[in-house]
């Protein structure tokens, strides 16, 4: 008898049929006729709510989440044909039902989720046990009553002070005597006196208020940007408690979890924003690859390029470091949506996305890098919307170095400059914090999550929440033509430059301190080597001496 043992585990494991679902366009509208948000729906299933946006733009959802995710939907078809089922068809009266309160309205506009345990609410202070957009906060107005009005300081941030992690807060200054008055001048034509501006020296701030308290937006009020929860410090002191203050462990654990930590913060930085991130569009032939290991259609201009000769003489040569490229490129401009293909030489600096162009002749790779960088092939070639502003920029009148590129065919969205500046300003802070406190954990842990953000944006194992190949092209592009920009300062104030690698080496001759700041922060430079090229002619016994030895 033959050995079927294989084939019966081959049936056995075969599915037959994975749980239905609706159509993609049906599942945001369910969920937006229920008024749930993406977070709010991703927090029942305990995925990210960039998840959430994938399935509902073309991406599915398998195992144990896709049974989850089809038991909400079909929840909320049943909910809403109930909700109709209310309504008499003949007069068209929806049947009288109690009217939705304040809290009941707070729970459909923000994204509402449950504490652990109660915590301080943003607004009255009082124990709170939901959060609002990640702040406490009491739902229901009768509970949300006002503070008393002299509350002693919370045990936690006594402690924080008493750590060092917050700085306590400055004594209240006593009040200035009244000016005794003096007898106004007869002036002719005298303007009347003007109220004090705040921030401008009077009693509400600036000046004479002392030492300004950065505030952020919490619902309808504000509040103290150091009262925000910080994840990133918070992942930092988990890791170290977790392997009792061992650094190198805690980092190594810390790296290894930087995708997925990025793409949280990135959610906890868009709440409420204006714009939804597409987080899997249908992306155009030339953004895909056409072999597992091949590359696509997109020129990145990454630089690569070296001086093709010096003056005489012997030249001390400086290696500059770009602190934080990758972080600084984060500010460009994105394409929200789905791209959209047009032809013609016109460029819309609304949109944002890639394009088909024919480059200009470049005739000062003497002395500067060419800004589409170095490229055998002529012709026309796909660029990204960095590449193509910087050679607008560069053939304008300011610089007037080249002619202006012939633009062919382009794949654009709607875009904006500021999509992920939330997100780049927390791993900025965090990084220029780890600086001054001389923190080596959090320093590699904010390097990991942005370069492995960036690195992973394509489609990539390692990051399946947001799939923007387009964005990653356009990241990479904004670093290099980021370091054009401070070879041509270089070069605009007298030095001379020798060599562009990358996103982060620029090799300059001259006093480079009179023009770029040293340091570690984002935007300052840092030393990577000194060498000396070339020889002194001045040199007697090198001016006795030919090629093959003395004369």
């Amino acid at each position: 008898m033959d050995d079927n043992s294989a084939i019966d585990a081959l049936l056995a494991g075969a599915v037959i049929e994975q749980t239905p679902l609706p159509p993609i366009e049906e599942r945001r509208r369910l969920r937006e006729e229920l008024n749930l948000s993406r977070a709010q729906v991703a927090a029942a299933l305990g995925v990210s709510a960039s998840t959430v946006g994938g399935w509902e733009t073309g991406r599915e959802p398998g195992g144990d989440v896709r049974k989850k995710y089809a038991y909400f939907l079909e929840g909320a078809v049943l909910k809403l044909a109930a909700a109709k089922a209310t309504t008499d068809p003949a007069s068209a009266d929806v049947v009288p039902v109690d009217e939705p309160t304040e809290a009941d309205q707070a729970v459909v506009l923000d994204d509402v989720d449950e504490l652990p345990a109660p915590q301080p609410c943003v607004l009255c202070g009082r124990p709170a046990r939901q959060q609002v957009e990640g702040f406490p906060q009491h739902l229901d107005p009768a509970d949300c009553v006002a503070a008393p009005p002299a509350p002693a300081p919370a045990p936690a941030a006594a402690s924080a002070v008493e750590a060092g992690l917050a700085r306590p807060a400055p004594a209240a200054a006593p009040a200035a005597p009244e000016r005794a008055a003096r007898p106004a001048r007869a002036v002719p034509s005298q303007r009347p006196a003007q109220a004090a501006r705040p921030g401008r020296g009077s009693r509400q701030g600036g000046r004479g208020g002392g030492r300004g308290v950065k505030v952020t937006p919490v619902g309808r009020r504000v509040q103290a940007a150091a009262e925000m929860p910080d994840p990133i410090r918070s992942a930092v002191d988990g890791a170290l408690a977790e392997h009792g203050g061992d650094v190198a462990a805690a980092t190594a654990a810390l790296v290894k979890r930087a995708i997925p930590d990025a793409m949280a913060l990135l959610d906890h930085t868009r709440k409420g924003g204006r714009y939804d991130i597409v987080a899997h569009p249908w992306l155009p032939d030339i953004l895909r690859k056409g072999s597992s290991r091949g590359a696509d259609q997109i020129w990145e201009a990454r630089p690569k390029w070296t001086r093709p000769e010096l003056p005489a003489g012997a030249h001390e040569v400086t290696a500059l470091d770009i602190n934080g490229a990758y972080l600084s490129a984060l500010k460009t401009h994105l394409p929200l949506g789905q791209l959209e293909h047009s032809t013609g030489n016109h460029h819309d600096k609304r949109r944002s996305g890639l394009h088909l162009i024919t480059p200009p002749v470049w005739e000062h790779d003497a002395v500067l890098p060419n800004p589409v960088g170095q490229r055998d092939e002529p012709g026309p070639l796909w660029v990204t919307e960095p590449t193509l502003r910087l050679l607008q920029r560069v053939a304008g009148p300011r610089y007037g170095l080249c002619e202006m590129p012939e633009i062919h065919e382009s794949w654009t969205s709607g875009s904006t400059e500021g999509l992920l500046d939330k997100f780049r300003i927390a791993l900025r802070e965090a990084r220029d914090r780890a600086i001054s406190e001389d923190d080596a954990v959090t320093l590699e842990y904010v390097k990991a999550m942005y370069s492995k953000f960036v690195s992973t944006l394509g489609e990539s194992n390692y990051n399946r929440e947001l799939y923007r190949t387009d964005w990653m092209h356009l990241i990479r592009s904004q670093a290099f033509a980021n370091l054009w920009s401070k070879a041509y300062r270089a070069y605009d104030e007298g030095l001379m430059v020798v060599r562009a690698m990358g996103t982060d080496e620029l090799h300059i001759v001259g006093d480079w301190r009179s023009v770029f700041p040293e340091g570690r922060h984002v935007t300052e430079v840092k030393v990577k080597d000194v060498y000396t090229v070339g020889t002194d002619t001045d040199d007697p016994q090198q001016a006795e001496s030919g090629p093959d030895g003395p004369s």
